[in-house]
Parts: structure tokens; sequence; C-alpha cells
């Protein structure tokens, strides 16, 4: 044991001094501070204007027909809402090999943006740009004809769609397939139609082959027909690949980087953004992490405000500058009421 009389305390080990009080407290948290701009919506937008049907598999989670997106984001705007990510469900516009209703004017997504830039005109509007919720098989790319991925077919197509959001007012695409070689092919095209300057292009780099993407396959309506997506996400044993595919991205012109999902891959969090610290970092808490979370505080496993914001203080802590999370309503009600006291 060691004798106390006789110890002696390096005074640089000495840290109680500098966590004695709440303001000393967050002053030692200065990285995983949390304001309203570290967060992003995911909204999913379906065909019937007037509907509002509840994701089973999401409890609280709804998708939003336009004419309801107003009064639903309304208030989420008004407790600090800075940007959002809009996902298209289609039942009445025909699903295809090519994905033709992607892109159509019809498409709930293009009809969307430029309604959301005239009700909330400082507000951030981002599309993830994929394949998969518009073709009759499911897949996230264009397949030859022995089932294998078309890649040059496509990039042209997903190019062609993240054209479409960003004429129709999009300030992000987001491009979630994971097909090589597509940051490339959208910068291309922006530049091509003198939007290069004026739309901005944020990578899914690290996209996982994950378990926890369930409930969002039920909420988009976009699970495959057949086999799984493990050929074009990238393998969850795998930090390498994680790091080539953001230098890839980096290289081909991304303005910023994604981890999807993140609690599983906050080591793939931190060496991305260790490595690239000039690229803004978003994070996709994912729709089984949303559950996983819900679902445990419902059970009484834990209270879910202080739970959540250890979360959400973990993540900006590993280096997340933007947060997609399904909580974002709830987190900036919280911030709000904060603010007041």
């Amino acid at each position: 044991m060691t004798d106390q009389k006789t110890f002696k305390v390096n005074n640089r080990h000495i840290m109680q001094s500098g966590i004695m009080n709440p303001t000393l407290r967050e002053w030692q948290g200065c990285n995983s501070q949390i304001t309203t701009g570290n967060f992003m919506y995911p909204v999913f937008i379906i065909e019937k204007d007037d509907e509002i049907q509840p994701i089973s598999s999401m409890p609280g989670i709804n998708r939003f027909g336009i004419n309801k997106l107003r009064d639903h984001l309304e208030k989420i705007v008004e407790n600090g809402l800075k940007s959002v990510l809009l996902f298209g469900i289609i039942d009445i516009l025909p699903k295809n090999d090519t994905a033709t209703s992607a892109d159509d004017k019809d498409n709930p997504v293009i009809r969307a943006i430029p309604k959301l830039r005239k009700w909330f005109p400082d507000l951030t509007i981002a599309c993830d740009v994929c394949l998969c919720p518009y073709t009759s098989h499911g897949h996230c790319a264009i397949l030859a004809p022995d089932g294998r991925i078309d890649n040059s077919a496509s990039l042209e197509r997903i190019s062609d769609i993240a054209l479409s959001y960003a004429k129709a007012g999009a300030h992000i695409v987001a491009p979630s397939d994971m097909m090589d070689g597509r940051i490339g092919a959208i910068k291309t095209k922006l530049v091509k139609n003198n939007l290069g300057n004026k739309v901005a292009v944020l990578s899914y780099t690290a996209k996982f082959a994950s378990n926890f993407y369930g409930p969002f396959r039920d909420a988009a309506k976009s699970k495959p027909s057949f086999g799984d997506r493990k050929c074009y996400q990238l393998p969850h044993n795998s930090s390498g690949m994680a790091l080539r595919a953001a230098d890839r991205d980096v290289s081909e012109g991304a303005d910023m980087l994604m981890i999807k999902p993140v609690m599983a891959y906050m080591d793939i969090l931190k060496q991305i953004k260790d490595k690239y610290p000039e690229y803004p970092m978003f994070v996709y808490q994912v729709s089984g992490e949303y559950a996983m979370i819900y679902n445990a505080a419902q059970g009484g496993a834990f209270d879910l405000k202080p739970a959540l914001m250890e979360i959400m203080g973990s993540l900006r802590r590993a280096g997340a500058d933007v947060i997609i999370s399904y909580f974002t309503p709830l987190v900036l009600e919280w911030l709000k009421l904060k603010n007041k006291l």
C-alpha cells in the first residue's frame, strides 16, 4: 500500500479542480458541445399529399404528404432546425429496373423542394440520392442481365437524379448508393450544368452493410427483392476500405463526408475525421439505432433525455460535426428549453 504520509501529488494530476462546477465541466467538453446547427432531420415524403403514415417499426416517426409537411416542420424550424434530408416514397408512380420515378416530375421530393424553399427560406435542403426506393428489385444500382452491378449505367442514372434534385432547388445532394465513382460523376454533371458552385455533394462515404437498417427499409419501402447489398456497402469488419473510400471521395470532389451507421463505427468516425479535419463530418444515427434507444427508454432501461444527450455528446467528441437523427425534433426542443433557463 502507498504510504499516504509520503505520497506526493503531481500538480498536473489534480483533475477534480477542473470539474468542480457546471461551467468548468462545460469547458472540459468544448469539442462535444451541442447546438442546433449540429443536427439534420431525415424526412420521408409520400405521394399522397394529405396523408400522414405512421411507421410501426419506428415509433413516433411518420411519412408525410406534402400538405402535411409544412405543419410538421414549422415548430421544429422555430426550435432551430437548420437542415433536412429528404427521402421519397412511392406507391403510385411505377418502380422499374432503371428507377425512372426517382426524377419524375411527380416525384414527391422534386415536388416538395420548391415548396420547402418558399415556406422556410433559411432551411438547408439535402436530398438522398439512390435508386433503391424506385427500382423494382430494390437494389441501389442498375443491374446487368446476369444480375451483377452495371457500374457505368448506375453512375449515369445516379448523376441524372442528383442533377434533377439540384435543378429543383436542393442545396445538397447526398448519394447513398455506394457505387464506385459516383461523387466524380455527380460533380462533373453539376459543373456542366452551371451548378458546380451552387449545390454541395454530401457523400455517404463509409456506409457499412449493417444490421441496423431494418426499420428504414420498412419506412422507405426499399428492401431488396433478392440477395443483399454486401457487394457494394462496406464490410462491417473493415476499417481499411472505409479509409480508402474517404480518400476516393475527397479526390473526386466531395464537399462533406459521412459515416453510416455511427454507434458501432465510432472508430471509423475518429480515423476519418483525424485524416480529413478540414471536411465537415456527418454521421447518420440510423433507424435501428433510433429504435434501440427509443425502446430501451420505453422499457425503463434508462431515462431517454440524459442517455440520448450522452450519446450525442460522444458523437461530437469523436468528430461528428452534423448528426442526422430521427431524434432531432426532440433534441432541438430540449436545447430551446435549456437556452431559456
